[in-house]
């Protein structure tokens, strides 16, 4: 099955890593990180599979795929 959530990747100057944040899943801050935008973007891809696994094995709902606004994300 297709799911279209959104995945937001940004840069931390901080952690000098991109960090990957699921907006429609609010309860995780930050799900996981990359050295460089493709690996984030990879490892953003198997937390999303990781998530609906673990929301599915408990029976849980999923969240509903949303737009997200530019100005939601800033």
């Amino acid at each position: 099955m297709s799911y279209r959530y959104t995945m937001v990747i940004q840069w931390s100057d901080a952690d000098q890593l991109y960090l990957v944040h699921l907006p429609e899943f609010p309860w995780q801050q930050f799900v996981t990180h990359g050295k460089t935008y493709q690996e984030a973007a990879q490892n953003g891809q198997e937390a999303l599979e990781g998530l609906i696994e673990v929301l599915q094995a408990n029976n849980q709902p999923l969240p509903e795929p949303r737009q997200i606004e530019v100005s939601q994300v800033a």
